[in-house]
């Protein structure tokens, strides 16, 4: 046990919580925040930073016990698997679709789609992997109470009656005995959080949860931005918080092989002498995943732009959402913003293991 004398806190917070009679790291992290600031003398603020950074010193239980460490083998084979978003253009652009292992951000205005694209990803996830998919679960947390589950149905029962068209084999007709709509809801946690503290504390709670449902292949927070953005005062306090809760995802993504997906929201800012719309929570939070995706209008037409990324240039697809779900835009052509870095498998379910919609669907 780490003694909080030697933990990396202030002093003037370690001051606190010794004479208030907490002598250990993990008597904190037993407390919930509002317990720990009312028992330790601390304000919230104080007592949700102490939390974190005590948590990213504790070490998770892994599956089959500790290792030091990945080979560059395992980490590029990690890598490579991906979740498809059943738009074959912006799988494409992302070298296959959203990677495990990393944090991705999707920005957005209201209404373009952010959120249809977090509940397909919830969906495509769970499809068998002898389909091409990589039969996991997911966790979806919902700060703004946008979630509407019949929607979340109707688009799991497209995905089964898409893979039930596929020429099949014995694998995928024994596979598909499983993959059916109510499987899809059952394999989909929900969590509702009300405010940033609700939200900061349940990701605590998720390397446990994470640990006792080993199938979970994808974690979604819509929006990351939507409780940070409200009753702040001291942005230097939601500056911390922000950039801990950014590090507490980062090493959920990589210690459980997990995609982390968050949605950020809007606001206007002045370039150049030109009011302009650019990503919320400024722009060192621009700096936090390992990609960023935008997703915008040109006209009437809906368009996502893949700004940032390790491994793809930056370019631009169309898209569409259809009662089906997420899909390609209608009409699209493959190659109209420019070629990919990285050439994602073409073709049906069964011939390229890799899901891909027919246009419209």
């Amino acid at each position: 046990m780490k003694p909080v004398s030697a933990s990396p806190l202030s002093p003037s917070v370690k001051v606190k919580l010794l004479n208030a009679g907490f002598h250990t790291s993990e008597e904190l992290l037993q407390l919930k925040p509002l317990q720990l600031s009312k028992e330790g003398g601390l304000s919230l603020e104080e007592a949700l930073e102490v939390q974190q950074i005590l948590s990213r010193g504790v070490d998770q239980p892994g599956e089959g016990g500790a290792r030091i460490g990945l080979t560059a083998l395992e980490l590029l084979q990690q890598e490579e698997r991906s979740i498809v978003t059943f738009c074959s253009q912006l799988d494409t652009a992302l070298g296959g679709g959203i990677p495990l292992g990393r944090t991705s951000e999707v920005c957005g205005t209201p209404g373009v789609g952010k959120t249809q694209l977090c509940l397909q990803l919830c969906i495509d996830v769970q499809i068998p992997e002898c389909f091409g998919g990589l039969g996991g679960q997911a966790v979806f947390v919902d700060t703004e109470g946008s979630l509407v589950v019949q929607r979340v149905a109707d688009m799991a029962h497209a995905a089964v009656q898409h893979c039930s068209l596929q020429d099949h084999d014995s694998e995928q007709q024994e596979a598909m005995k499983d993959f059916t709509t109510e499987n899809i809801l059952d394999h989909l946690y929900l969590m509702r959080c009300h405010d940033y503290v609700e939200l900061l504390a349940q990701v605590q709670l998720l390397p446990d949860f994470l640990v006792r449902n080993s199938k979970v292949r994808l974690l979604v927070i819509d929006s990351l931005a939507f409780p940070f953005r409200r009753h702040f005062e001291d942005l230097s306090v939601r500056t911390r918080l922000l950039n801990g809760l950014a590090q507490q995802l980062i090493q959920i993504a990589s210690q459980h092989r997990v995609a982390v997906v968050w949605t950020n929201q809007m606001t206007s800012q002045v370039r150049s002498g030109q009011w302009e719309l650019v990503p919320a929570l400024g722009e060192s939070w621009g700096h936090s995943a390992t990609q960023r995706l935008l997703l915008h209008w040109s006209g009437t037409q809906r368009q996502a732009s893949v700004f940032k990324s390790p491994s793809n240039t930056e370019r631009s697809v169309p898209y569409s959402v259809t009662q089906h779900g997420f899909r390609d835009a209608p009409h699209a052509s493959p190659g109209a913003s420019g070629p990919p870095r990285r050439e994602a498998p073409s073709g049906g379910l069964s011939g390229s293991k890799r899901p891909r919609m027919q246009e419209g669907q």
